[in-house]
């Protein structure tokens, strides 16, 4: 007999990740619920991808992160609440997080992050606090003493993969390819799909309480000279090499002015510091999501690399 399945609520499902989430959720015979700001159902993009959720049978609930008497009305009606939202707004689940508090009914938070891990990154004093503003929220998660789960997918595959992390360019080349530092250092890329599958799996697991859930799925860690390699093979075709040394990056950084720079910031993290990859993951503070979801299908870079062609 398969244990009684948790309410969840997601904020933040009309987005790519979150409408991927809620998708899974439904999926996965969890009651649904998905928190609608009024202006939603304006927008017909918006209005489609809800309209699909609720016809899957998940329970709309109007509200927002800006007002509170919604937010406590919908943390009220579930056990488990997952944030998908920008960057940019991670600072704003600060009233969500003292809602789930005071609600005391929630057994586990996922808050928005579904990047590499904030407490690991070494850029933080270039990022413009991109990480930093997560850390914030995961400190006072802890401090509040709420269950939580952080998911740590590093790159999604719409980042930087389709143009084989070359800034700029919409497509992979075909001829020349810049490769950051000595293009040995390891990046992680997972397609959302499976980011949100893996997160669905881990919200009621007691192996991730309190925990990290890091993903680096065989397959999807790669180096830039190995994502050249495999394109290489694909294309039946050399390219040739331009290596941009760390100090060259730095100084296009610098004078790029932000956002615009944000990418090569990006690029600096995972493929020349290797801020997915350059520490083990430790077991009392983390998991890694292919380990213990081994059913779990998902996509490779190879996979994903064939859909370029």
């Amino acid at each position: 007999m398969d244990e009684k399945k948790s309410k969840v609520l997601i904020i933040g499902a009309t987005g790519n990740l979150g409408y991927h989430l809620a998708q899974f959720s439904l999926k996965f015979s969890h009651p649904t619920f998905v928190l609608v700001r009024d202006s939603a159902p304006n927008d017909p993009v918006k209005a489609q991808k809800l309209q699909s959720l609720s016809n899957c049978g998940a329970t709309l609930i109007k509200g927002s992160l800006e007002d509170e008497k919604s937010l406590v009305g919908a943390v009220k009606q579930v056990e488990v609440v997952i944030c998908s939202i920008p960057s940019k707004h991670v600072l704003e689940q600060m009233v969500l997080v003292r809602v789930i508090k005071e609600a005391g009914c929630i057994k586990r938070f996922i808050p928005s992050e579904f990047g590499a891990d904030p407490d690991r990154i070494q850029i933080s004093d270039m990022d413009y606090n991109f990480y930093l503003r997560k850390a914030e929220i995961r400190r006072l998660v802890e401090a509040e003493g709420i269950p939580y789960t952080y998911i740590c997918c590093n790159f999604f595959t719409s980042y930087l993969l389709p143009s084989l992390v070359q800034p700029g360019l919409k497509t992979p080349p075909r001829d020349k390819i810049r490769v950051f530092g000595d293009g040995n250092v390891k990046a992680v890329f997972v397609k959302e799909q499976d980011v949100a599958a893996f997160t669905i799996c881990s919200m009621d697991d007691p192996r991730t309480l309190n925990k990290v859930l890091y993903l680096r799925p065989p397959g999807n860690v790669y180096s830039m000279n190995e994502l050249v390699e495999i394109w290489e093979s694909k294309i039946g075709k050399k390219l040739e090499k331009i290596y941009v040394p760390e100090d060259e990056l730095l100084m296009k950084i610098k004078e790029t002015p932000y956002p615009d720079n944000m990418q090569m910031i990006f690029i600096y993290s995972a493929f020349v510091k290797g801020d997915h990859t350059y520490f083990d993951i430790d077991s009392h503070s983390g998991a890694e999501g292919t380990q213990l979801y081994p059913n779990v299908k998902y996509a490779t870079i190879s996979e994903f690399l064939e859909t370029l062609l």
